[in-house]
C-alpha cells in the first residue's frame, strides 16, 4: 500500500518523516536512503528515531525535497498503485539507460530520474 506524500519545504520535522515514510513504501534500506541524502547511516539512525530532523539549508535537505518530488511524480504517474511503483523503480529503463533504483542510490542520478518523470507523458 501507498500513500500520497505532501511536500513540505519549511517544518523539518515533517520533511523528515516524509523521506523515511517513503523508503518503507518504496522498500528501500535506511542505507540507501543515506547515500541519497548523502549522509551517514548513523545520521538516518537518528532521524528514524526521532533524535534530530534535517536542516534547512543543508545539501542533505535540498536532496530530501528532490526524493519526495521523485516520489510525488512516480505516485502520480503509477495512479498510486504501489506494486507498479516499485517494478518501475527496479526495472531497467531503457530511456535513463539503467535501473531507476540503482541511479538514484549508486549513482547519484537522482535530479535525471526527476527530470525523466517531470517529461514523461
Amino acid at each position: 500500500m501507498v500513500f500520497e506524500i505532501a511536500v513540505e519545504t519549511s517544518d523539518p520535522r515533517k520533511l523528515t518523516q516524509s523521506v523515511l515514510q517513503i523508503i518503507d513504501l518504496l522498500d528501500m534500506y535506511q542505507a540507501e536512503l543515506a547515500r541519497v541524502l548523502r549522509l551517514k547511516c548513523g545520521d538516518i539512525g537518528e532521524l528514524a528515531s526521532a533524535r534530530r530532523c534535517l536542516e534547512a539549508g543543508t545539501g542533505s535537505w535540498e536532496r530530501a525535497l528532490l526524493f519526495v518530488q521523485f516520489y510525488r511524480l512516480l505516485y502520480d504517474r503509477m495512479n498510486a498503485d504501489g506494486v507498479a511503483m516499485r517494478h518501475w523503480l527496479r526495472a531497467q529503463n531503457q530511456d535513463l539507460d539503467g535501473v531507476p533504483h540503482l541511479l538514484i542510490v549508486d549513482d547519484d542520478r537522482l535530479a535525471d530520474v526527476v527530470r525523466y518523470l517531470e517529461n514523461a507523458g
